[in-house]
């Protein structure tokens, strides 16, 4: 099946009946072909299939896919693609596009600090959560429309048809350069056909979804699909500063289609979608206690021990807020002239999310809030023209132009039990010597300023504004040409232009953040050598010396100076060392960590233009051989690019090397530290190898890789705010597989596996130091995931129970790069050797089982009994630094398990 009809997505009226004749009840997970159900069955819910897309748009026993934006077969494309089917979403009852990855092991989807924080990673690559300035490397396509940022969830949608991953840069077929690959979900298209089905779930946690679709015609040219859903539960987690539950669902969304087919040519579909989010989400664990920790415990306040990590119990002292709106329409125009089809999608797109969160993880009131307003508009157009010609050559042509804008506001700010918390910390740091209280006193003598009472006071903080505008554009276009009968070459092209103008501004009102501890403690250090050498520290006795002795007194400020100066920048721990009794360092220096608020130079200025061009041309070349009907080989190399992105965060800092013009143009701010304000572009490339096979019994895909980027674009939190920066290289070598097995008719096996050898070639500048040699963390070695379906009908009545089973599987691997040495550098630092012994070694495995039955009735109406991660297994999903108690860390924990009941019926 190869003809080319791109505008057929989602399958086509012909198909989808086609398909009905042979419905599959059962598919598997990475389904490779569409089980067969038997006559009775297959009559009942013929009517039904098309409008919910609970079967594949597949004639026979095939499964139909638009990776290469033609419909071919699953088995006939030659590249490295999963396709998960309606039935599969229904079967494993994947309610969030996070739980894609039981079924599909390439693929890992991470939920972050809110709601409306995902990120996806393919064959080890991927990045783009809790920083809006950065792009995803895996983009995310929903009829053809770019989602670019990971609020744009659809998990509950009950009309989508499949969701096809694409492994490896993807850019001569998608307008939107996507560096390592691409999520792609489909919906159904409204039919002339009057359907739907409507379902009802209830589970554990006071789990209820409701959702729908229906579809028929408004007259014989035009017809409609109205979709709808409410997805609510109580979460799982018990916070017991608050008293309150979290990591909860609260949201809903609504859909609606049109398709109008005037004539046989031209096609329209018009298509407008509004999700709203509302929940309390999501709970963070404390996995290493640090002094600060102890200081928090000090207060009153609660955090959890290591032990309880998978307790499913956290504090804080306020509920988190996700209120996300995700909104949209698009239309798609399609019409045929001759060989050609002419396709146009207009889309435009906005996110509102308001969040907040205690991000101090603790009940003590330390961190007044954490909020965010965040708005982003986007604006897409594509223009393409496909051929579908009987000769040797077809190709796909198109132009893509993308516009968003992002504007960003934060506050965030100190609690009500800052100052107390601050004196414990200061009282630890300097072995008992000074409070709050004494060091505000301390440095106001040292500066003639009053200090008294100005330190960590509730509401002192950041407010941060950001904005960017993104305008960039493409060319693109891939031709394939067979010789003979067996050979198909295929090259493409890719020209991208990316142009990002950029602008942050963040006013501290941290009065201690804005200390310079360097010149203070200078200041310090003069007069301790001036105390010293007179052998006396009352001021009135070092003025009477003075003035008696003013030749010698000048030459011990001199000296004083000059002692001062060389020792005003070490800490007291490097001075211990030194042989030279009167090095003492600079005390005040190890109060820096507690510096959380600092000044901060915003752009544009006068040497930082605020802006980024980037352009370049990528492409794939490819040769598919089928050696016979049933066994297709191909080899292939590709390039990838993504370009340059932009830290919207309180850590965007200048680069170093504009220093000196910003000496020069008199812009350093007090404490002014470096880092990066961008992400250099992220340069892709692929090698591949695969086999595709189809018994009919079984089927067999392989795909071996050596996939590797140049830049990728690394975002780290470090406690404070987001270091972004640019590793040299890191490659991921690899060996992918799917199979089915058929054994009997109504029973099917399926088996994926995905190994990754991954490594830093280099990365000698990221967040935690040299790691060019060392794996990046958070790939797992080997992912696997099983899966196993029963179709059997009962006594010829026309009835079926379903039995579905799978089991995903992780090996173990490390969660962030560099906290091995990062822990046993700080192993000494207040006993906390017993604590990072009960936490380590924060690596994750995953072993996920996961099962449901289902009663089918031949009237359309299904009932179903399912449980996600029936074993309860728990694992980390990520760590990271804990804000406002240095050298703690926390971490996100996975979901328990969860079990419940759903009712469908089909019309």
């Amino acid at each position: 099946m190869t003809k080319l009809d791109v505008s057929r997505l989602a399958g086509t009226r012909a198909i989808l009946l086609a398909g009905a004749c042979t419905a599959a009840v059962a598919l598997p997970a990475l389904a490779h072909a569409q089980e067969q159900a038997a006559p009775a069955f297959e009559q009942a819910t013929a009517a039904a299939d098309s409008p919910s897309g609970s079967a594949d748009s597949g004639a026979g026993n095939e499964i139909i896919v638009t990776a290469t934006k033609r419909e071919q077969t699953l088995q006939d494309v030659p590249v490295a693609v999963t396709v998960t089917t309606a039935q599969t979403l229904e079967r494993a009852q994947i309610r969030d596009i996070k739980d894609l990855t039981s079924v599909v092991p390439s693929l890992r989807v991470n939920q972050l600090q809110s709601s409306a924080n995902t990120n996806f990673i393919i064959r080890g690559f991927g990045n783009g959560a809790n920083n809006a300035g950065i792009e995803p490397s895996v983009g995310v396509f929903v009829d053809g429309v770019y989602r670019s940022r990971s609020a744009a969830q659809i998990g509950d949608f009950p009309d989508v048809q499949r969701i096809e991953v694409l492994r490896g840069p993807q850019s001569t077929l998608f307008g939107k350069n996507a560096s390592v690959g691409v999520i792609s979900i489909l919906t159904a298209k409204p039919q002339f056909d009057w359907g739907g089905n409507i379902e009802g779930s209830y589970g554990n946690y006071n789990a209820f979804v409701g959702k729908g679709v229906v579809t028929g015609p408004i007259s014989d040219k035009l017809a409609f699909s109205l979709a709808g859903g409410y997805n609510k539960r109580d979460g799982y987690n018990t916070d017991l500063g608050t008293g309150n539950k979290t990591n909860e669902r609260n949201r809903w969304f609504a859909r609606g289609q049109l398709l109008w087919e005037p004539q046989a040519a031209l096609r329209v579909r018009l298509i407008a979608d509004y999700s709203k989010i509302d929940e309390n989400c999501c709970a963070v664990v404390n996995l290493v206690p640090s002094n600060a920790t102890l200081a928090v415990r000090g207060l009153g306040g609660a955090v959890n021990t290591p032990g309880q990590r998978f307790d499913n119990v956290v504090y804080s002292n306020f509920d988190s807020t996700n209120k996300i709106k995700n909104w949209g329409f698009s239309g798609q125009v399609d019409y045929d002239y001759g060989p050609f089809t002419l396709t146009s999608i207009t889309a435009y797109r906005g996110v509102d999310a308001l969040t907040n969160q205690d991000s101090d993880f603790s009940s003590a009131d330390l961190l007044g809030r954490n909020l965010q307003d965040q708005k982003i508009r986007t604006f897409t157009q594509e223009l393409r023209v496909a051929t579908n010609m009987e000769g040797p050559l077809n190709f796909l042509v198109g132009a893509y132009y993308f516009n968003e804008k992002i504007d960003q506001k934060n506050l965030i700010d100190w609690g009500s039990q800052a100052r107390p918390y601050a004196s414990l910390l200061i009282n630890s740091v300097t072995n008992g010597t000074q409070t709050l209280g004494s060091l505000e006193q301390t440095v106001s003598a040292l500066t003639g300023q009053n200090y008294v009472g100005q330190f960590f006071v509730q509401g002192q903080g950041l407010n941060e504004k950001y904005r960017l505008k993104d305008d960039a554009f493409s060319v693109f276009g891939q031709a394939d040409f067979k010789i003979g009968d067996r050979i198909t070459i295929t090259g493409g092209l890719n020209y991208t232009h990316d142009t990002k103008r950029y602008g942050a501004t963040a006013v501290s009102s941290d009065v201690f953040s804005g200390l310079d501890l360097t010149q203070i403690g200078g200041v310090a250090l003069q007069r301790g050598f001036v105390a010293r050498a007179l052998g006396t520290e009352d001021p009135a006795a070092i003025a009477a010396f003075a003035q008696a002795n003013p030749v010698v007194f000048g030459q011990i400020s001199a000296l004083a100076q000059n002692f001062a100066t060389v020792n005003q920048g070490l800490t007291t721990q490097a001075a211990a060392a030194d042989a030279n009794p009167l090095t003492v360092g600079n005390p005040l220096l190890a109060l820096r960590p507690f510096q959380f608020f600092p000044p901060f130079l915003g752009l544009p200025n006068s040497v930082e233009p605020g802006r980024t061009s980037d352009g370049k041309l990528t492409w794939v070349a490819r040769v598919a051989f089928d050696v016979n009907d049933k066994i297709n080989l191909y080899a292939s190399y590709a390039t990838g690019f993504k370009a340059s992105s932009v830290n919207l965060s309180r850590d965007s800092r200048p680069f170093e090397s504009s220093a000196v013009a910003l000496e020069g143009a008199g812009l350093l701010q007090v404490n002014q530290t470096y880092g990066t304000r961008y992400a250099k572009p992220e340069n892709s490339r692929v090698y591949e190898i695969g086999l595709k096979a189809d018994w009919g019994v079984a089927t067999a895909n392989v795909a071996a890789f050596q996939q590797s980027i140049t830049g990728f674009q690394s975002n780290v939190f470090t406690g404070k705010g987001f270091v972004l920066a640019n590793a040299g290289k890191e490659t991921v070598k690899g060996i992918e597989f799917e199979g089915s097995v058929k054994p009997a008719k109504g029973l099917m096996f399926t088996a994926a596996f995905t190994y990754l050898d991954a490594k830093y070639d280099s990365f000698v500048v990221s967040a935690v130091g040299d790691l060019s040699g060392t794996r990046p963390a958070g790939i797992p070695e080997l992912a696997t995931t099983l899966s196993a379906t029963w179709d059997q009908e009962i006594a010829h009545s026309g009835h079926h129970l379903i039995l579905r089973g799978d089991y995903h599987y992780e090996s173990p691997n490390q969660l962030e790069e560099g906290l091995p040495g990062y822990l046993d550098a700080f192993a000494a630092d207040g006993g906390r050797s017993a604590a990072i012994a009960a936490a380590a070694p924060f690596r994750a495995e995953v072993n996920e089982v996961n099962a449901s039955i289902t009663w089918a009735m031949p009237n359309g109406l299904e009932l179903t009994a399912w449980g996600r991660n029936i074993t309860n297994d728990r694992w980390l999903v990520n760590i990271f630094d804990t804000p406002a108690q240095p050298y703690s860390i926390s971490g996100y924990t996975n979901q328990p398990r969860t079990w419940g009941g759903s009712i469908r019926y089909r019309f």
